[in-house]
C-alpha cells in the first residue's frame, strides 16, 4: 500500500522503516525544510529500546548517547541538596538505557530509510479526502496525490489529527506547566555526565553538558495555558519574566540566552482520544496519545506504536480497518497507564512549595539506598508490555 506519513520526528521515520521492511510504500511529509538533529535530551529505555535493537540501531544510539552518572539537586549557593546515581535505574530497566538528544535518535532512525523512502521536506498536508479507492491528500506546496492510507505522526499539535478529528482543544489535557529547552555554547561551569537541577516553588531549571563544549538547558514552570508566542525573542522574554528573580545561575543563564537562535518552547499536555483512527487515517506517537514531555517515555512509546501499527498492517494483508483495531487493542491500556503515571512526575519538575522541594530532595537521597531504590524503580520503570513478534517484518 501507498501510505502518507505526516511528520519526520521519531514516530514517522520509525513507522516508515517498518512499513518499508514489510513491503509497503511509505512517503514522509515534513513541514520543516530539512531534517533537524539535536533538541532536548531524552532518557531512552524499555520496550522502545527493544524496538531499536530490532531495527539494528542500538550501537549507533549508544554512540550518540550519554551514560549519565548522576542527578544532582542544588540550592541557590550551588550547594548540593541531594544527589542520586543512575546505576539503580539502569539495573531496574532490565535492558539498555542511554540518554541522547531526541533529534539525534530521530536522525539515527531516518538514516535506515533515507535512501529507500521518499521524503518531502518543507511541505504539509492541508486536506484529506477519502474516496472509494483510497485517500486524496492535498499539500500546501505540492500537487495533490492519492494514497491508500494517511498516518499522523506529527506530534502533540498534530495537523493530521486536527484535519481528521477536529480542534486540538477538544482532546488536549493541559497539565499546568510550560517547558523550554535550548543549547548554549561555551557555558561555564560544566559538570560532565551529571544532570544538575535547581528548583524554586513553581519553576525549575536544569543543565546538562553536551559534546562540543555545549550545554543543554531545560526550563519547566507553572503557568496558565497560553499559546506559543511563535518567535524566539518573545519566548526569551517569557523566560526572563519567569526566571528573572530566580537564584542560582539563573541571571547568568538568562544572559546566555542572548546568543540563542533556536529555542524549543511548548506546553506540557496530554492527548486523549476515544479512537486513534478514523476511516483510512490513523495516528501514532504523541499525535495519538501524548503522555507529556515530563514523562520521559514518549519517544519509546512512539517507536513501540510505530512497530505495532506496521506489524498489524502486515498481518491484516490490506484490511486496514482490522489492522487499526488490532493496533489500538494491543496498545491502548498500556499507553493510558503511562499517561496516568506521567501526571505523578509533575511535582518532580515544578514543585509548588519549598516544603515540597525539601521532600523531593529527601526522596532523592533515599534512592541511594540500593534495596529500596531497586524495589521502587523496578515497579515504576519496567514496561508491562510484551512486544509482539511479526514474522513478516523479521527479515
Amino acid at each position: 500500500m501507498k501510505i502518507a506519513i505526516s511528520g519526520a520526528g521519531v514516530a514517522g521515520p520509525a513507522l516508515a522503516h517498518w512499513l518499508h521492511r514489510s513491503g509497503h510504500e511509505p512517503t514522509l511529509i515534513e513541514r520543516a525544510p530539512h531534517f533537524r538533529t539535536g533538541g532536548y535530551v531524552i532518557d531512552f529505555w524499555g520496550v522502545g529500546y527493544r524496538v531499536a535493537q530490532l531495527m539494528g540501531i542500538e550501537a549507533a544510539i549508544r554512540e550518540a548517547g550519554y551514560q549519565v552518572q548522576s542527578i544532582r539537586s542544588v540550592g541557590p549557593d550551588n550547594q548540593v541538596r541531594a544527589s542520586v546515581g543512575v546505576d539503580a535505574f539502569r539495573r531496574a530497566t532490565g535492558a539498555g538505557f542511554t540518554s541522547l538528544p531526541r533529534g539525534d535518535l530521530a536522525a539515527t532512525i531516518y538514516a535506515t530509510i533515507e535512501d529507500d523512502v521518499e521524503t518531502i521536506f518543507g511541505d504539509s498536508i492541508t486536506a484529506i479526502n477519502e474516496h472509494p479507492d483510497g485517500v486524496n491528500v492535498s499539500f500546501a506546496q505540492a500537487k495533490s496525490r492519492d494514497f491508500d492510507l494517511v498516518i499522523g505522526a506529527d506530534g502533540l499539535h498534530s495537523n493530521v489529527r486536527r484535519l481528521t478529528f477536529g480542534p486540538e482543544s477538544d482532546v488536549e489535557h493541559y497539565l499546568g506547566c510550560r517547558v523550554a529547552a535550548c543549547v548554549v555554547e561555551t557555558y561555564r561551569p560544566r559538570d560532565d555526565l551529571v544532570y544538575v537541577t535547581y528548583s524554586e516553588p513553581g519553576r525549575s531549571i536544569g543543565r546538562f553538558t553536551l559534546r562540543g563544549d555545549r550545554t543543554l538547558f531545560l526550563f519547566v514552570f507553572r503557568s496558565s495555558h497560553a499559546a506559543d508566542p511563535g518567535n524566539v525573542e518573545a519566548r526569551k522574554e517569557i523566560l526572563r519574566r519567569e526566571y528573572g528573580a530566580a537564584g542560582w545561575e539563573c541571571p547568568h543563564i538568562l544572559t546566555a540566552l542572548d546568543g540563542v537562535d533556536d529555542l524549543y518552547f511548548d506546553v506540557v499536555s496530554q492527548i486523549r482520544l476515544d479512537r486513534w483512527s478514523r476511516g483510512r487515517t490513523a495516528l501514532v506517537g504523541d499525535a495519538a496519545a501524548c503522555v507529556s514531555l515530563l514523562a520521559g517515555e514518549g519517544t519509546g512509546l512512539a517507536m513501540t506504536e510505530a512497530y505495532v501499527l506496521a506489524g498489524e498492517l502486515a498481518c491484516a494483508r490490506g484490511d486496514y480497518r482490522r489492522a487499526f483495531d488490532a493496533y489500538e487493542t494491543r496498545l491502548r491500556h498500556f499507553v493510558e497507564a503511562k499517561q496516568g503515571a506521567a501526571q505523578k512526575y509533575l511535582p518532580v519538575f515544578a514543585t509548588q512549595t519549598r516544603l515540597g522541594i525539601w521532600f523531593r530532595n529527601l526522596a532523592m537521597r533515599t534512592m541511594n539506598f540500593r534495596p529500596l531504590a531497586e524495589l521502587l524503580l523496578t515497579r515504576s520503570v519496567r514496561d508491562d508490555f510484551e512486544l509482539p513478534n511479526y514474522p513478516t517484518m523479521s527479515t
